[in-house]
């Protein structure tokens, strides 16, 4: 009987145990299992060079929501943005693609625009700013001191 007990006992540690874990790797993972409360929209860009899933959308510093699927829609770079439902953004915001740091990862910077009309979900932000190119910018500069 007390061998029963403690087989129960250890058998009831180890299922709460790997719940417990299960419960950090999807915190931790930021998987949303039942879906999320964030909205879409749509940007387009001529370059995101780097810019990958998962990048953050900031205003002011402050994350507001993440990059989605990035893909290609003729010969334009087609990205998905999930915005925190809480964010509103005006129809003429400008949606530019920055670096964190001189050679940080890449992330979406929303800059908010003044109308009185907002996007709604599923809109598309139609002003944008491609990513800058740091290799191009630095060979630009070394080939223009040699033509001096």
């Amino acid at each position: 009987m007390k061998k029963i007990n403690i087989e129960t006992g250890v058998g009831i540690f180890i299922i709460l145990g790997l719940l417990c874990l299960a419960y950090v790797s999807v915190k931790l993972g930021d998987v949303h299992l039942f879906g999320t409360r964030q909205y879409t929209l749509k940007a387009r860009f001529a370059n995101i060079s780097g810019l990958k899933e998962g990048a953050i959308v900031e205003i002011a510093g402050v994350t507001i929501g993440k990059v989605g699927k990035v893909h290609l829609n003729n010969y334009e770079a087609l990205v998905d943005l999930f915005i925190n439902p809480e964010v509103r953004l005006q129809e003429d915001s400008i949606a530019s693609v920055r670096t964190q740091g001189i050679i940080g990862d890449k992330f979406v910077r929303i800059k908010p625009g003044g109308s009185e009309k907002y996007l709604k979900p599923g809109g598309e932000v139609l002003e944008t700013e491609s990513a800058i190119e740091l290799e191009e910018l630095i060979g630009k500069y070394i080939f223009e001191k040699e033509k001096q």
